[in-house]
This record gives C-alpha cells, structure tokens and sequence, in this order.
C-alpha cells in the first residue's frame, strides 16, 4: 500500500467540504478521483501533498514514498529552455556522465587498478540510472506531448499557460516519483497527445491518482475510482464506466428499498388513521400500538444525486430541408500557404456530425468559411433550404459580461416567460440565485453552459460546435450529450473528448490537410476502421450484405475511382511501414553489437596484460567512448523511428 487516508474532514467558513473521507491506495494502483465542481477533488490533493491541513483524520504514507503533484495551472518559473528544464530532471546522471569521463582521462595516464575498480562500479549505477538513455527519454516525452523541435530551445518564459503545464507534466514523468498525482493532465493536449500520455501511464510502475473530465482517457487508464459527493467518498473498483454502471445500480436498489419503506409507512399510517377513526377503545389501544412500533422503525433518508440534471429535449422551430450542408473541394491558403485542401463533406438532417484532425489542420477555420466569416480559396459551400445555423465558438463571444445570467437570456429571448427560462437554466444547473450571478464572475465552464443555453434556445435547426466540451466537468458534458442526443434538428461540431463523440456522434469526419473521409459511426468505429485500413492492403470486393455494415466513405467522383485511390494508398502506406520495420530492425542490431563489444572492453580492462600495459588500457578506453556516444546516436534514432512508425 503506498497511501491510506482515514476519516479526513476539512471545512471552510463553516462550509464543510470532506467529511470522514477514507479510501487507500495500492503500489501500481491507477485511480480516478471524481465528483462535481466543488466537491473537494483538489482539496484532497493538496491535503495528500501536505500542501494544506486537514482539520482532522490521518493519512499514512509508505516508507518510500515520493509524490509528484501537477496542478491545474503550474506557474513554471524557470530561465532555462524547454530541453534544458527537462534535461534538469537527470542532474545527477549528467554530473555521473562527467565524471567517468575525467576518470576515463585518469586511468589512461596512471593505469591504476583501483581507479578502474571505482570506475565500473561508477559506470553500473550510471547505467542503472538511465545514462545511456536520458537524452532519448526527454525527446521522447516531448515528442509525444506534442512538442515540435522548434519549441526545444526556446526559453519557458515565453511559453503560453498550457504549454508550461506541458513541460511541467514532462518534467513529473521523467522524475519517476512512485505516487502522481495529476489534476486535469489532458487539458491542453490534443488526441494523439492523449493517448501518448494514456500508453505511458497505463505502463507506469508507480500509483496514479487522476482528476479528470475526459471519461474517454479514465476508462482506459484506471482500474478504480473514487467519488467524492456530498463530502464523502465512495470506492468502485473497475474503470469510468464500470462505475458508471455500479453507482446507477446502487442508486436504483437504494430508491426501491425506500420507496418500499415509504409504502409501508403510508399503509400504517392509513390503518392508524382508520382505527382512530372507529372510536372504540380496542381500536385506540391498537392505534396506539401500531403508532409505537412506528416510531421505533429507522426512517431511510432518500436517495440524492448530486446535481443531477434535468431531461433535456429540444425542438427546432422550423424544421430545415433533408440537405442541410455541401462541402465540395474546399480549399484555404494564407498568402499563397496551404493551410488544407480538396475538403468535402456531405451532411444531411439529423446527423450529428464530429470533425476531427490534429491541431492546427484548420477545423475551426472550415467552420468560418462555412459561416461565411472568411471566404475559401477554392472550392464551394452550399447551405440547404430553410437551415438556421447555431454557432458557439470557444471565446464565447456571444455573451454580455455586463448581464446577470438570468438577464442574458431575457435579452436574447423576450418572449419566453421566466419560468421557463427558469426551467431551461435548471438543466444546465443554474439553480435559485445562480440565476442573478453577474457573467463577469462566472468560470470558463459556467459561461460555456450559458452560451449553449442560447443556443439551444434559438431558432437554429444546424448547430455548429466548437469544442463546446471545453471547460465542462463530467456533469456538464452529460447535459450537453443529453441535449444533443435528443436534439431534432442537425449538429456539426469540432471536439477531442472521444467519450463525448461516442455518446453523440452518427458520423466521423477526419480531416487532415490533404481531404476528409467520412466514417458512419462513432469514435471507436473509426478507431477501429482505421486499423483495419491500415492493416489491410486490398480493399474487399462489395458484397450483398455491405449495406448492412458502415463503411468510411471517401469523397470521389466514383467509387470505382475511391476504391483504385485507397488501394494504392495503403499498398504504399505498407511499403513505407515494412521499410520503417526493416530500419528499426537494424538499428536494434547494431546497439546489441555495440553493447556487447563494449562488455567485451569491460572484460579485457580487467586482464593482468592489460590493465598492467597503459597504451593498451588507454586504446581500448577510448574505444568504449567511442561506442558509448555511437550507442546514444542508435537509441536516438530507434526513437525517432518508433515514432514514425
């Protein structure tokens, strides 16, 4: 066990947040710490790191544990470059790399047998502590937080907010400690960040305790969860979504144990009242009687879910036409660059439509030539008949910081009555006088709420999201996902969190700077459609049965065409993978040569004729030096390599 906490409690302004929560965590264990905003999650962290004290309740830590602590916002202050603020991380390794460098020098000149003695029992602890491979570790977790070359040397003061968090993330990875504890760790990644990052704590071999809103990235990391509500904490073991399915049953068995508690209280209580009513002393004596053993019965409190929203369905006004929108080989250039080219995308009414791609392949700048904010450089947008477009964008610049939440939509929206917009502000969990908060003071997440109460207000029967999940905890997201799985009228929207895109989405779209291709399902669809794309050089012949199963659409002339296109792009895809294997294959085999030659060395310092002969000993030192700076060269570019491949 490497933590255990008992009975923590902790109140502010005699507001208590944690009340006797208790829960341990085992060596290796991943865990999520889930809850509303509010219900304590980083409260508890600060309180596990002692950065704050609980009022009461203990917390025993193994004898060697070591806790690395990534809050929200890191406020990274460093005069170092990105590279070199990584590079920091194995101080101690470096200064163990110079000096076996100045005893190599040594021994060359004085042959001792002791100096040699002390330099490989020197050269096993820098071996063991990762020396020969530090260099490619620190390139590898910025590569796989996204990090281009470029950003390597430039100095962390000129970063923006997220990419310190980023290189605060790095430098908590590579420092090993055996307890992370990581609060939004995916904020400011992108999907194949993400998943870099699930792979690599997935294989960590210390504990993990995670705050996170992407149910997508726990489900495939965690193995418990922890849910702080109502200021305690109640364990589940399992992923997101087994807890999921556990918390919803223990809520059902619990409401039919009360409910039928209820239902037996109210018949005794009507055969009291009805025994009273007779008027007769047996009758009393018996009232009497029953009222007693009423009284001694242990009345259940009912059971409560935190916050929990409201049903949401929403009709359009004015139903559009059965095109909603055409996207035929639209291009967009800056000042003669490419930003992407030949996109083309088919929607129809009723699809609820995900945008995908990398960061910076121009998503969000489709969604402006399509809104018509900046024109396209080729190509051509065609809005079907009777389609109102809904937009959010992520600045949400629709709102009026000087109204109350309540006012802004008595604004927009004059004609509805104030219950019900009451009733539409309570499923998106402004409640009593959350309704009079000034916008100003509102968080990111709660401005996010409003701006899509507006929207789903409107008039509009298209909406177009984007990444409309940002700022939104797990409750949030459940209203919008509620909302727009119920929602009549046609969504195109732009989004990382893949859990939300499988509750939401009929259709992927990935769009990559060369054209998009449509997959007829949600995210795991195109996951796994992807692989098998991939994996498979020639493309099936149709059969009968091909209407029954969703296939990626790629936008042609012809499916003939489409079919000729995807088979010699996946016969080249494959040529290139082979070609990738085969290169790795050979580096691998020359860093064990190396590796083995260098024993060899280790082995003949050791012998009487050489270590007695200086010119020798000196000869085959610096043959190992050599290898040692070839044998980092080879780890480097199997790296690069294996992400290539």
């Amino acid at each position: 066990m490497i933590i255990s906490c008992s009975n923590i409690q902790k109140t502010f302004i005699d507001q208590p947040v944690l009340k006797n929560v208790s829960f341990h965590i085992e060596d290796h264990e991943k865990v999520a710490l889930i809850g509303n905003n509010g219900a304590g999650k980083t409260t508890l962290l600060k309180i596990l790191t002692k950065e704050m004290e609980s009022d009461s309740g203990t917390i025993s830590y193994s004898k060697d544990c070591s806790i690395g602590y990534l809050k929200q916002h890191m406020d990274l202050d460093s005069e170092r470059t990105v590279y070199e603020e990584l590079l920091h991380v194995f101080d101690e390794v470096i200064a163990l790399e110079e000096k076996l460098h100045e005893m190599e020098s040594e021994i060359a000149r004085t042959s001792s047998l002791d100096l040699i003695g002390a330099y490989d029992a020197l050269r096993m602890e820098f071996e063991n502590k990762k020396g020969y491979e530090y260099k490619s570790l620190v390139k590898g977790v910025l590569k796989g937080l996204g990090f281009d070359e470029s950003v390597y040397e430039k100095p962390i003061s000129i970063l923006s907010g997220g990419q310190k968090n980023r290189v605060a993330l790095g430098k908590l990875l590579l420092q090993e400690p055996n307890l992370l504890l990581l609060d939004e760790p995916t904020n400011h990644l992108d999907i194949e960040a993400i998943e870099w990052l699930e792979g690599f704590l997935r294989s960590y071999k210390g504990s993990v305790i995670i705050i996170s809103h992407d149910r997508y990235f726990l489900d495939k990391i965690v193995t418990k969860v922890i849910h702080l509500e109502f200021g305690q904490a109640f364990v589940y073991n399992g992923n997101y979504s087994d807890y999921v399915i556990k918390s919803e049953k223990e809520y059902e068995i619990a409401m039919k144990h009360f409910e039928k508690q209820q239902r037996e209280i109210a018949q005794q209580q009507a055969v009291i009242a009805k025994l009273k009513q007779f008027n007769r002393e047996k009758s009393l004596k018996r009232a009497r009687s029953r009222e007693k053993a009423l009284e001694k019965v242990e009345i259940m409190d009912a059971p409560m879910i935190d916050n929990k929203p409201m049903q949401l369905v929403l009709t359009p006004r004015i139903p559009s036409g059965n095109d909603v929108l055409d996207v035929k080989e639209v291009s967009k250039s800056f000042e003669d660059a490419p930003l992407f080219n030949s996109m083309n995308m088919s929607i129809k009414k009723g699809d609820k439509v995900a945008l995908v791609g990398p960061n910076g392949v121009g998503k969000t700048t489709l969604f402006r030539i399509i809104l018509e904010k900046i024109p396209a450089t080729a190509g051509s947008i065609k809005i079907g008949s009777n389609v109102m477009i809904g937009y959010y964008d992520q600045e949400h610049s629709t709102l009026d910081t000087s109204n109350t939440v309540m006012e802004e939509i008595q604004t927009s929206f004059p004609e509805l009555k104030n219950g019900e917009i009451r009733n539409m502000l309570a499923a998106f969990l402004f409640t009593n006088d959350d309704v009079f908060k000034p916008i100003s003071a509102l968080s990111g997440g709660e401005r996010g709420r409003v701006a899509l109460a507006k929207i789903m207000l409107s008039k509009a029967n298209f909406l177009i999201l984007d990444e409309p999940t940002n700022h939104l905890d797990i409750l949030s997201k459940e209203i919008l996902e509620s909302a727009i799985s119920n929602y009549e009228g046609t969504v195109l929207y732009v989004s990382h969190d893949r859990y939300f895109i499988n509750q939401t989405a009929t259709k992927v779209v990935e769009m990559t700077q060369v054209g998009t291709k449509e997959y007829l399902g949600d995210y795991d669809y195109y996951i796994e459609k992807k692989k098998e794309l991939l994996n498979t050089p020639v493309v099936a012949a149709p059969s009968k049965n091909m209407a029954k199963t969703p296939l990626p659409v790629t936008q042609t002339t012809t499916a003939a065409s489409s079919n000729k296109d995807d088979w010699q792009k996946q016969k080249e895809e494959q040529t290139r993978i082979r070609r990738i294997q085969n290169q790795i294959a050979k580096v691998e085999t020359a860093i064990q040569e190396a590796e083995a030659e260098m024993e060899s060395i280790d082995a003949d310092l050791c012998l009487e004729e050489v270590y007695t002969n200086a010119e020798k000993s000196k000869e085959l030192i610096q043959r190992k030096g050599i290898l040692e700076e070839k044998v980092t060269e080879l780890y480097e570019e199997w790296e690069n390599l294996s992400n290539n491949l």
